[in-house]
């Protein structure tokens, strides 16, 4: 009886394999897909902070609020060795109006961020900052850092 039953049993499967088509999966596995975008997103996480590259400067802290800004400014650094800088570009104290005058005619926007070094000179943020202002240019603005409370 056991070799009828597992002789009928096993012609059956071979005949019904034999018998039927394979059919095509038509799922799209998104399994992978979804690994690659997880991996893109952690990348894309760990480097973002790393593409606001500029001159490294120690801010001063005071209790300003935050300026909401849509389109980039133009930007002006002073580091502790008193070297100017317009955006990352080190230029000359002479060359800060004319290269400003070349860059608020290629569509910047006419906000000027001066951001000067805690230790800089304080002589040399104001000469900036004067000859800024007597090249007409009345949008300017220090860039500090918000106090943490202690």
């Amino acid at each position: 009886m056991g070799m009828s039953v597992s002789g009928g049993s096993g012609r059956s499967t071979r005949r019904g394999r034999r018998g039927r088509r394979r059919e095509l999966v038509s799922e799209i596995n998104v399994t992978p897909f979804v690994d690659v975008m997880l991996v893109l997103l952690i990348i894309f996480m760990v480097a973002a902070p790393l593409l606001t590259v500029g001159v490294p400067i120690d801010l001063p802290e005071t209790q300003a609020k935050a300026l909401n800004s849509e389109t980039q400014p133009i930007t002006i650094s002073v580091n502790p060795d008193g070297q100017i800088f317009l955006q990352e570009t080190e230029i000359g104290l002479d060359e800060v109006v004319p290269k400003l005058e070349a860059i608020a005619t290629t569509g910047y926007n006419e906000r000027i961020y001066v951001r000067g070094d805690t230790s800089a000179d304080y002589g040399t943020v104001m000469k900036v900052m004067a000859r800024i202002s007597a090249a007409g240019y009345r949008n300017l603005g220090l860039v500090t850092l918000q106090e943490q409370d202690s």
